[in-house]
């Protein structure tokens, strides 16, 4: 059972995730230019981006989990959603700058000096983008694939700081992002307590 749903897996495209993952944005798109944003239109696209970002790095970070719990290979997806959420985290700083702070430098860097929120979302960002551009073959081969893997557990830390950005934005402690963040707390502790299974060959699952 667990290896045809793999062999199904490893049929589709990666290109696959890439197409599914535009749509949030797709959407958002539509809903500008129909009007549908709500009274505070800057506002719902920050926040739809920001939330979008999350929810992609949660994904990428259920991807090990899923695989030493039940067999299921994500892995060759995870360098996909890795990038979406970038791409979505890189579209929340930039509606920030430009709709919100509307490119006034010193009052962005005031701005995040002054905000603990602003400081916990824009080091996620700088952990984001560190993995995202060496999200690629070239990178490992140049950096070493343990020092590489190291580098790549930032994702751990650039995580929660992601939820509690959302959550001290909100100036409250709202239902949506602490179950999101008691998720990825959950992701992280999966991946402590639950071993690689000893007879399942990890590499079979990323092809």
């Amino acid at each position: 059972m667990r290896a045809a749903l793999n062999g199904r897996l490893r049929q589709i495209p990666v290109g696959a995730v890439w197409l599914g993952g535009l749509i949030p944005l797709e959407l958002l798109v539509w809903d500008a230019v129909a009007g549908g944003l709500g009274v505070d239109p800057i506002r719902d696209i920050e926040h739809r981006l920001g939330r979008t970002a999350l929810y992609f790095l949660i994904a990428s970070l259920a991807v090990t989990p899923l695989l030493r719990i039940t067999g299921l290979g994500l892995v060759r997806f995870r360098r996909a959603l890795g990038l979406l959420c970038f791409t979505y985290a890189g579209l929340h700083v930039l509606a920030w700058a430009v709709m919100d702070m509307a490119l006034m430098w010193g009052a962005m860097g005031r701005d995040v000096v002054k905000r603990p929120y602003l400081v916990f979302g824009m080091t996620a960002f700088l952990m984001l983008l560190a993995l995202a551009v060496t999200s690629n073959d070239a990178s490992i081969r140049r950096m070493g694939a343990a020092a590489w893997r190291r580098l790549h557990k930032l994702a751990y830390v650039a995580a929660p700081l992601v939820a509690l950005h959302w959550i001290w934005a909100l100036k409250t402690f709202p239902l949506e992002p602490g179950l999101w963040l008691a998720a990825i707390l959950l992701l992280l502790a999966l991946r402590v307590a639950v071993p690689r299974p000893i007879r399942w060959n990890i590499a079979q699952a990323q092809k």
